[in-house]
């Protein structure tokens, strides 16, 4: 029978339970776990000098090395922990190798804090002699615990959406079924392995078996501070728009000004991109864009102290010029299929053909707040249209960038015409021009329309982007 693994990672974190599990794997004829390989400060075991022949300087120039050393080891199944805060270079090869088998350690996030603490107390970190359980409380730390919980409930999301991508099941086990011989067996079969483990390791023992509270010197400080944590995450505002690329193409450099913009479709693209051809005295024609990662990375690289910029713009004006630009007409530019099932499957109530001879304030008023109710149904998924870029969320936008680069100043509509001009002389301009305002959108401006309801409409359909960055309700400029 052919063996589904070659070799196994334990995905765990400091006081889960990883040394009881490798105790237990270890006691498995032909199986050996070989601690914590690529722990920063020491490999394999505090007290070990190398772990398969690799030292810790071995380690740090080549831990893929290590891996294969580690899979291609005499028995019948080889393996490690890996926590958090190890390197990280040896994480990616194993979650991307089906053939290394996933073990996932879970425990109750605070007996995990609480017993770190108390290790750090006492400078015990593992019990063999129960008459030799030192016993200690700890105070504690709201803010030490949200640190810790937050860099592990990172982890463990990264790690589950790298399996869920690549296809892969891990062995989920939690701290309580360590001492479960059943389940320690069940994880045995789930590594392909012959040996059963008969009775358990008894060699380790729980050192701190006692509830939480009567472990820590302010019980009630603790259960104030956990009862403030939204465990359900009441308050968490649900993105359910499709992940966006960083779009680099649509990236403008500046033609000699060490300058580049990376632009929020639906913003002031046009005005912004003038203002940088002005900055230098040149055509929109000499600015530079349309380039791909490695031509912009180059770019970078080249102009050492540059800046990137973005400019948002309001999220309820932003929606306004969407839909007269790409909604409302049916000329050049529109977007005519999109519009069409607008009207005719969701009753928006748009100018037959676009022909807007006849088209009032109040019905222009009545379009737009049912094209704003729409948006909240499309941005959810809930509609075959598309999340288009110029409507998609702003912060969605930025989440795509940072998977390529980062802003280094992120600017509201508001504030170019003086916020662009500093950004110049940042980079050595001492007279630079003021960028124009957008006109107003037509066939209506916003102000012309304006009131609660739109602005109700427009912070149910973007509530990330009032949230994240700030908005209130909207002002004309």
């Amino acid at each position: 029978m052919t063996r589904r693994f070659d070799y196994f990672i334990v995905l765990a974190d400091m006081r889960t339970g990883s040394n009881l599990l490798e105790l237990q794997l270890n006691t498995l004829d032909g199986v050996t776990c070989h601690g914590e390989a690529f722990n920063p400060y020491f490999v394999g075991l505090p007290k070990l000098d190398s772990v398969l022949g690799f030292t810790l300087e071995d380690r740090e120039r080549d831990p893929m090395a290590l891996i294969d050393a580690i899979r291609n080891a005499p028995g019948e199944m080889n393996g490690f922990r890996f926590f958090s805060d190890h390197d990280a270079r040896a994480l990616p090869p194993a979650l991307d190798d089906p053939r290394c088998a996933k073990i996932i350690l879970m425990r109750n996030p605070l007996d995990s804090y609480i017993s770190w603490k108390i290790a750090l107390e006492t400078k015990q970190w593992r019990l063999v002699n129960i008459k030799q359980r030192r016993e200690a409380q700890i105070t504690f730390d709201a803010e030490e615990f949200a640190e810790q919980l937050d860099q592990r409930q990172a982890f463990q999301q990264t790690v589950l959406k790298h399996l869920q991508t690549t296809g892969q099941t891990p062995f989920y086990i939690d701290y309580n079924d360590l001492t479960d011989l059943d389940v320690l067996n069940g994880l045995a079969a789930w590594l392909g392995v012959s040996a059963r483990l008969k009775e358990l390791n008894q060699h380790l023992k729980r050192q701190n078996p006692a509830p939480a509270l009567s472990k820590v010197t302010n019980p009630d400080d603790m259960e104030l501070a956990l009862s403030q944590r939204d465990r359900f995450k009441l308050h968490h505002i649900p993105s359910y728009e499709p992940h966006r690329g960083p779009a680099v193409s649509r990236y403008v450099g500046a033609a000699q000004t060490s300058l580049m913009y990376l632009p929020v479709r639906g913003g002031p693209e046009a005005e912004v991109v003038q203002w940088i051809a002005d900055l230098d005295g040149v055509s929109q024609a000499d600015l530079i864009t349309g380039r791909n990662q490695k031509q912009t990375r180059q770019w970078m690289q080249d102009h050492p102290g540059h800046l990137k910029f973005t400019v948002l713009r309001h999220p309820l004006a932003r929606a306004h010029a969407v839909f007269c630009d790409r909604i409302l007409h049916t000329g050049p530019g529109a977007y005519v299929s999109i519009r069409n099932m607008l009207s005719r499957r969701y009753k928006v109530p748009l100018p037959a053909k676009g022909d807007l001879s006849n088209y009032t304030r109040d019905q222009h008023s009545e379009a737009f707040a049912a094209f704003l109710g729409m948006l909240r149904s499309i941005l959810a998924g809930q509609t075959p249209i598309r999340v288009d870029g110029e409507w998609c969320g702003q912060a969605q936008t930025l989440e795509g960038m940072a998977g390529f680069t980062m802003p280094d100043l992120i600017l509201r509509e508001d504030e170019m015409e003086t916020a662009l001009p500093d950004l110049a002389y940042k980079v050595g301009h001492t007279a630079p021009p003021t960028p124009n305002r957008a006109k107003p959108d037509a066939p209506f401006a916003l102000d012309q329309i304006y009131d609660a309801q739109l602005e109700a409409l427009a912070k149910e359909a973007y509530q990330r982007d009032y949230t994240i960055f700030g908005f209130g309700d909207w002002k004309p400029l």
